[in-house]
C-alpha cells in the first residue's frame, strides 16, 4: 500500500518539527500559565462566546424574517471583526500597553480606533456590496442564502 509522494511527507515532517520547536520555546518560561490559557481560552470559547454568537446569529436570522438571504450582509463583517477584536482584544483593551511597548518599541495607543475603523469598513463594504447586488436586480432570495452560493439551475 502506497504511503505517499515523498514532497507533502516531508513538509508534514517539518511542520512536525517546527510545531515541535514552537511548544519547547513557548512552554520554556512558564509552561503552567500558558497551558493554563490555551485550556481557559478553550473552556471560555466553548461555553461562553460560542452560545453568545449563536444566539445573536439566530436572533439575527429570526428578526430578518422572510429575508434571510440579508444575513449574510451582516454576518461576514460581523465575524470578522469579531475575530479581529479577539486576536487584538490585550492592544484594544489597552491592558497590555505598557508590556507591549517594552518589547515591541512601539505604542499601543490606537488599537482601539483603528478597530473600530476597520469594523465600519467591513460593514460599509458589505453595506456597498448588497446594494450593488439590489441595484442590478439580483436581491438575495428568500431564505436561500447569499447570492454566491446559489446553484444555478438549468
Amino acid at each position: 500500500m502506497p504511503v505517499g509522494r515523498p514532497f507533502p511527507l516531508l513538509v508534514l515532517l517539518v511542520s512536525f518539527v517546527l510545531c515541535g520547536y514552537a511548544g519547547v520555546r513557548l512552554l520554556d518560561g512558564d509552561w503552567f500559565l500558558v497551558a493554563l490559557w490555551f485550556v481557559g481560552a478553550a473552556v471560555i470559547h466553548d461555553l461562553v462566546l460560542l452560545p453568545l454568537y449563536s444566539a445573536a446569529d439566530r436572533a439575527l436570522v429570526k428578526g430578518a424574517g422572510r429575508r434571510r438571504g440579508w444575513v449574510i450582509y451582516v454576518r461576514v463583517p460581523a465575524a470578522l471583526s469579531g475575530l479581529l477584536l479577539l486576536v487584538w482584544f490585550p492592544l484594544i483593551s489597552g491592558r497590555v500597553s505598557e508590556r507591549y511597548a517594552g518589547v515591541a518599541g512601539q505604542s499601543a495607543e490606537g488599537y482601539a480606533a483603528r478597530w473600530l475603523l476597520v469594523t465600519a469598513v467591513l460593514f460599509g463594504g458589505s453595506a456597498v456590496v448588497c446594494a450593488v447586488r439590489t441595484w442590478r436586480g439580483r436581491p438575495p432570495a428568500d431564505g436561500a442564502g447569499p447570492p454566491l452560493l446559489k446553484r444555478r439551475r438549468g
